[in-house]
């Protein structure tokens, strides 16, 4: 029989605004991890009547329901007041919670306070779940036949508890989790609709075993095939092994892995071939050589990038002919090959990467729109250009652009790497 798990997020920063839900996310992908699945979720802001209701109707409908926040200091932190009056016993000062303060406090050197004293007092017979970073143990109660877990609001505290207390936990309470597993695969360069177009062309007979799921994440579309049963089980290897031949133009990656730019790929590819990237940048302002050294090991394959928004830098920086410019403008094929060329020499780079465009709102022509770019890519005896338009706001045209020129040269050195292996091997 299914687990059903439900998920009870309470703060008034949470309905205002002020704070935005994270929490969620790390809950599910933990839970997932296990074969649960959260089926419900509800937030209330910091009123006892509302999370009253919430506490008695869940726990009726769940086998789990997890609350997170409210355990707090302050005024505002509600839950274990509320829980133990739903559970009808008495809030009483907890012997390990107490323990728990006394240490937190003594590692700070400061003296535990009233407030603070607070988080000690738990409803009576509640189960402590370590927290090894905050003031604030977690705890667990058994209400209505259902596991109730209360956890703290502040992410860095949750994940830990999560890894090392709460998952355990549940799967020794349920000895058989509900089986799921979830494949994924990153794509860039087609969008949902055209994705399901093809899904839907190419297996018009689907199993509904399995479930499809899009993430479209900012240039990277996500593709997720889950299975909650041993016949979706058998049947995945089958599936994948036809839709990936689909998706070779767009695929980054594929399998349980969650990066999620398309320079998580491009390095690791650079580093393993030991060669060199700089960057040329003009109407994106830095963000390719953001996104490059984002990821960890880029000091090896990266030392340097250009930022030239002006022109006058350009032919500063990177040797980029003043007449190149007068005769063609900033935004064309000639002056981002003179860039990537610059930029190749001066930082002593196997592969550039050189932009420039207009990323609007203004400053667009009739035959230079606003949303124009062009860019140029690859090593010294092969440069290629190639021109683009965008129509997006800034940010969004600065992302595209980005990601278009990252992919360029992660599809060039596969393709370098595919031509080398095949020679060695003839």
């Amino acid at each position: 029989m299914k687990t059903k798990v439900s998920l009870l997020l309470t703060g008034s920063e949470l309905m205002n605004g002020d704070v935005i839900d994270t929490n969620s996310v790390v809950f599910a992908k933990h839970l997932n991890g296990i074969g649960l699945n959260i089926d419900k979720k509800v937030t209330v802001g910091d009123a006892q009547d509302l999370l009253a209701t919430e506490i008695a109707l869940l726990s009726q409908e769940s086998d789990v329901l997890i609350i997170n926040g409210g355990l707090g200091p302050t005024v505002d932190d509600l839950t274990a007041q509320v829980l133990a009056t739903a559970c009808s016993v008495d809030l009483v000062l907890h012997k390990q919670a107490h323990q728990h303060l006394e240490i937190w406090a003594k590692k700070r050197q400061t003296i535990l306070n009233t407030p603070n004293l607070k988080q000690a007092y738990l409803p009576e017979n509640s189960t402590v779940i370590a927290n090894k970073i905050g003031s604030a143990v977690g705890f667990s109660v058994e209400f209505n036949q259902c596991i109730i877990i209360c956890t703290p609001g502040v992410p860095s505290e949750l994940t830990c508890m999560l890894k090392e207390e709460i998952v355990p936990l549940l799967k020794n309470s349920f000895s058989s989790p509900n089986y799921t597993e979830i494949q994924r695969f990153h794509l860039f360069g087609i969008g949902e609709s055209s994705l399901q177009v093809l899904i839907n062309q190419t297996f018009p007979d689907w199993p509904k075993v399995i479930a499809i799921g899009f993430r479209a994440a900012m240039p990277i579309l996500e593709l997720k095939l889950i299975t909650h049963c041993e016949k979706g089980k058998r049947l995945l290897p089958q599936l994948l092994e036809k839709l990936a031949p689909l998706l070779t133009d767009y695929i980054l990656g594929s399998g349980t892995n969650e990066n999620t730019t398309i320079a998580d790929y491009l390095v690791p590819l650079l580093i393993k071939s030991k060669q060199k990237i700089t960057v040329a940048e003009s109407c994106t302002g830095g963000l390719i050589a953001s996104q490059i050294t984002a990821i960890a090991g880029a000091s090896e394959i990266f030392e340097a990038g250009f930022v030239t928004y002006s022109n006058e830098m350009k032919i500063k920086m990177l040797d980029v002919p003043e007449s190149t410019l007068t005769r063609h403008g900033a935004v064309s094929e000639e002056t981002v090959l003179a860039m990537a060329q610059g930029a190749l020499i001066s930082a002593d780079a196997d592969f550039a990467i050189a932009v420039s465009g207009i990323a609007g709102p203004d400053g667009g022509s009739k035959e230079k729109p606003v949303g124009s770019v062009w860019i140029a890519w690859g090593s010294r005896d092969n440069l290629q250009a190639r021109y683009y338009c965008i129509p997006a706001a800034r940010k969004h045209f600065q992302q595209s652009v980005s990601a278009r020129s990252l992919n360029l040269v992660r599809k060039m050195l596969i393709e370098s790497n595919e031509i080398l292996h095949n020679d060695k091997l003839k």
